[in-house]
């Protein structure tokens, strides 16, 4: 395949993003990447579990968690798991346009998620005087919620400037792998908060 086939959408193949080596090697690098990453979180996961308990005064997860929050943040994170895949379902049929739209639509949700989560950590801290060194259990949780809520942003920041840089050039054998590969992460993502929503808060709601 010449440079000029990778680099003209006229060319593409169904499944673009493994149409080339370079493809298949950003795939296979990923999971390498996403390799370490689970071991990160797994290592997180593990010190909340072990600290959950080391609380002081009423600042326990029963008191502290509201459901109602966390179920609205829930809902934002995987309705853009689902927009993602159809922005995926569109760059697999060649469509730049619908692509980029799914896209900003999934990066406005996360932006909510993240507004949420904000929102939760200020209302933790004023309201119950909650912070980072209130206890082991605060430093555990602030720690966990905002690495994941670090991974957001860095998501919603790739995928913005897969977006502004290919807005002119459209989809090739080329970009296509990493929007590909963007999508994935975010996937990842979308995942371990289902792991967050369900340790941190459904295990501590319930005691």
């Amino acid at each position: 395949m010449s440079h000029e086939d990778v680099l003209n959408p006229k060319h593409m193949p169904h499944d673009p993003e493994k149409a080339t080596l370079e493809g298949k090697n950003k795939f296979l690098g990923f999971w390498f990447f996403l390799g370490g990453e689970t071991v990160l979180f797994a290592s997180l996961f593990g010190t909340y579990i072990a600290l959950n308990g080391s609380t002081q005064g009423e600042n326990t997860p029963e008191h502290l968690f509201g459901l109602e929050l966390v179920f609205l943040m829930t809902m934002f994170l995987l309705t853009s798991s689902l927009t993602s895949v159809y922005a995926m379902y569109h760059m697999k049929n060649h469509d730049f346009g619908k692509m980029q739209t799914w896209l900003a639509i999934t990066v406005l949700l996360g932006l909510a998620f993240l507004g949420c989560e904000i929102y939760e950590f200020y209302h933790y801290i004023h309201e119950y005087g909650f912070t980072f060194q209130s206890s082991a259990f605060g430093s555990a949780f602030y720690t966990l919620l905002s690495f994941h809520g670090g991974h957001v942003l860095f998501g919603l920041l790739w995928i913005v400037t897969l977006m502004v840089r290919n807005q002119k050039r459209g989809l090739n054998l080329y970009n296509a792998p990493k929007f590909y590969i963007a999508s994935l992460y975010w996937h990842f993502i979308d995942v371990v908060w289902v792991f967050i929503f369900t340790v941190v808060y459904l295990m501590g709601k319930v005691g």
